[in-house]
């Protein structure tokens, strides 16, 4: 008996070992798909910092809408951003405003442009 029970011990054994070895090859096979294959790691890593470049560009995003949305509402509720924009923008002014425009002196305008070419009208002779 004890002849029966050393061989099924011995064989136990031997599948027990063969158990292990399959999982090591398997362990290896599953280890260097992860690590050496593109859709592995590396691929991880990449798609990590694609997301962390997207949140970046939709956080600005984001703070450019907000001050649209802000100034939309603005334009809409009040007629001083209105005019704000138009006298920027426009040049725009009220009718009891009065514009002056300053308009430097000739010889203000020659030491500005020393050196520059004036330019030549064709329809002048």
């Amino acid at each position: 008996m004890s002849k029966a029970s050393s061989t099924s011990s011995t064989a136990s054994s031997l599948r027990l070992r063969l158990l292990m070895l399959c999982l090591l090859v398997l362990l290896g096979l599953l280890q260097a798909r992860l690590w050496i294959s593109e859709d592995g790691w590396s691929e991880v890593l990449r798609l990590r910092s694609s997301i962390e470049a997207q949140q970046q560009e939709n956080a600005t995003l984001s703070e450019r809408n907000q001050r649209l949305r802000a100034e939309v509402a603005d334009l809409k509720g009040g007629f001083a951003a209105l005019e704000e924009r138009a006298r920027a923008d426009l040049g725009m002014v009220v009718d009891d405003e009065s514009f002056y425009l300053l308009v430097p002196d000739q010889a203000d305008q020659q030491e500005d442009t020393v050196g520059v070419k004036p330019a030549v009208n064709p329809n002048r002779p």
